[in-house]
């Protein structure tokens, strides 16, 4: 079976299966959960295992090959391999194996990560975070749309002292910057002839560190967007040196192991700022935090978001944002009016600061549509596929009273439908699914053909699942990346569920939320977000600002003065480690006087 690129199909089913299999009582075909979806925080088959120092290479070698298992990488923190398990080998089994093993000093799952996506309340009217005059957002739905004067960042003040940042290179560790883009392409890294686009892609293994989903484009056009220049907007920085480090797929997901690499490239190249507008895991992740360590060690501050899922950070951590080092500094999103915005994490000991991340405009990687499907009409279905309606939501489920009754043995329903994909760059399918499979004779499979030939054909793109596997009625959001369509008059998608020869005993297959997502790369596309993926390099933007007015600071006189610098906000008090909201002019003046003068008189 060809793989589906990129996909985080198999993840999010995957841990839908090992945290909801415990219970016994199916719900109602629901709305996607995405609180249910961070369940699943690790690739499926990959393991991230330290070896002891004092184990040689030929001991190393052997503890994995006695596995079955493959190195798929030595990693750059010491002693650490990214390594690929057996076929049918489920990653728990193999920590407890690896945990076991006395050449082996710590053993971990491959953590996926994701964009500190903006909610779905975006697309918003006016630029507030530089300049609030108390101005109606007249855009979108996310409330509130009016501001109130000053409660902004105080930056004008300061752009009379500094605009220039570009002596300080800010590594954007996000889905890749498009370099191309009007406000960008004279403030992007210049890494010379070994980086031609100006980063690296951990996502593709290779030079080009292109955006394919829009996300850090707008978080590096808040850092540094050209100001001045008659066009576009204005980030923190007027001028700035961005570096673009790809670590999250067209789909917003990447993992541990390509996050780990990308800090050390930042670090390794010269990144004195890191923003990452990530959030995930799920659990302490080891060789993450070192990797901040790293960044510490190498005089790097690093600027993480907070997370958006409106939750105490102190009780359950989120990370990057819960992990302890004196370099990072987590921020939480302000609305215009300087409460916490609504969807914000905080934590009055794991979130340090607030800064503006509902409404923010700022460059984009290009022009995105979404084509939804109701899943009514033109599918091509077989035997057991329907179309049905639950309350407001129209799926296509098998059976046909899923999910009260149960599939039979021996099935191999299909529901195919062709979609013509105009020329654009990008392609992402979005549906959600509830998958009940009885055993591992049963399997649920999504198909996808380009040329429109067959989806469940020879050639054609597939990814899927194997019972046992228990949603209980519950849709889970799934995106997978069919940028092979792009372009294509007939790219055909199918769902299939496949039955063993057992006595059936479980409910089926549910679709419904079907969309398909395309991203055009553009030069000249500006879009307004919300998120603290937002807030995150507005810090970040001034942490550039900071070191570029004085060369002499380190990590921890720039973290200190974003703190100590920032300004008292009552929404914050209990909520940050500052309760400090920041203020750009107010940190430029909390500049440390230099030592080791000696005053003599004349």
């Amino acid at each position: 079976m060809k793989g589906l690129p990129r996909s985080n199909f198999m993840a999010a089913l995957a841990g839908v299966a090992l945290t909801l299999y415990a219970q016994v009582s199916a719900a109602p075909f629901a709305s996607p959960d995405p609180a249910g979806a961070a369940a699943s925080q690790y690739a499926p088959g990959e393991v991230l295992v330290k070896f002891n120092p004092e184990a040689i290479a030929q001991e190393r070698a052997a503890s994995v090959a006695a596995r079955g298992h493959t190195v798929l990488a030595h990693l750059e923190q010491p002693g650490w391999v990214h390594v690929k398990l057996g076929t049918g080998q489920s990653v728990t089994e193999a920590l407890v194996v690896y945990q076991n093993d006395p050449n082996v000093e710590y053993a971990q799952p491959n953590y996926i990560y994701h964009a500190a996506a903006a909610p779905n309340d975006t697309r918003y009217g006016q630029l507030w975070a530089f300049k609030n005059t108390g101005q109606t957002v007249t855009a979108g739905t996310f409330l509130p749309k009016t501001g109130t004067a000053g409660d902004d960042m105080n930056i004008e003040r300061a752009w009379n002292h500094i605009t220039d940042c570009s002596s300080v290179v800010v590594a954007v560790v996000d889905s890749g910057v498009n370099y191309t883009q009007e406000d960008l392409a004279a403030n992007m890294w210049n890494g010379g002839p070994g980086f031609p686009k100006h980063g690296h892609d951990f996502v593709d293994n290779d030079d080009d560190p292109m955006d394919l989903l829009g996300h850090g484009t707008h978080v590096a056009g808040i850092v540094g967007a050209a100001g001045d220049n008659a066009m576009g907007t204005a980030g923190v920085c007027w001028k700035a040196s961005i570096m673009a480090v790809r670590v999250l797929d067209a789909t917003g997901s990447g993992t541990t192991a390509g996050i780990v690499q990308g800090i050390n490239f930042a670090v390794s190249n010269g990144a004195k700022v890191i923003n990452m507008s990530l959030s995930g895991g799920g659990a302490f992740d080891q060789i993450f935090s070192n990797a901040i360590t790293t960044a510490q060690s190498g005089d790097v501050v690093v600027v993480v978001a907070a997370g958006n899922e409106n939750s105490n950070n102190d009780a359950v951590p989120v990370y990057p944002c819960s992990f302890t080092q004196p370099n990072l500094v987590c921020v939480a999103a302000l609305d215009q009016n300087f409460v916490l915005a609504s969807f914000s994490n905080f934590g009055a000991t794991s979130v340090d600061v607030g800064a503006p991340g509902t409404n923010i405009l700022s460059s984009f990687a290009g022009v995105v549509a979404t084509t939804p499907d109701l899943l009514t009409t033109a599918w091509t279905i077989s035997n057991g596929w329907i179309h049905a309606r639950n309350g407001v939501n129209d799926s296509l489920v098998d059976p046909a009273t899923f999910p009260v009754a149960k599939y039979g043995p021996n099935l191999n329903d299909t529901a195919i439908k062709g979609f013509p994909v105009s020329a654009v760059d990008v392609v992402i399918l979005n549906f959600s699914a509830a998958v009940n499979l009885a055993d591992s004779g049963d399997s649920f499979v999504v198909g996808v053909d380009p040329n429109g030939v067959d989806p469940f054909g020879t050639g054609a793109l597939q990814d899927g699942i194997a019972g046992p596997v228990h949603t209980l009625g519950a849709a889970i959001p799934i995106s997978l990346d069919i940028s092979g369509c792009a372009g294509k008059p007939n790219c055909l998608i199918g769902f299939k569920l496949v039955t063993g020869p057992s006595t059936p005993r479980d409910f089926g297959i549910g679709i419904a939320h079907f969309s398909i997502d395309t991203l055009t790369i553009t030069t000249n596309t500006y879009q307004i977000e919300s998120g603290t993926s937002m807030a995150s390099p507005e810090v970040a933007g001034l942490a550039a600002m900071l070191r570029a007015f004085n060369p002499q600071y380190t990590y921890a006189d720039t973290v200190g003065a974003i703190k100590n610098g920032g300004r008292s906000v009552p929404a914050l008090a209990g909520k940050t480690t500052s309760g400090k909201a920041v203020d750009v002019m107010s940190s430029l003046a909390f500049i440390n006087p230099p030592t080791g003068l000696t005053v003599t008189v004349q």
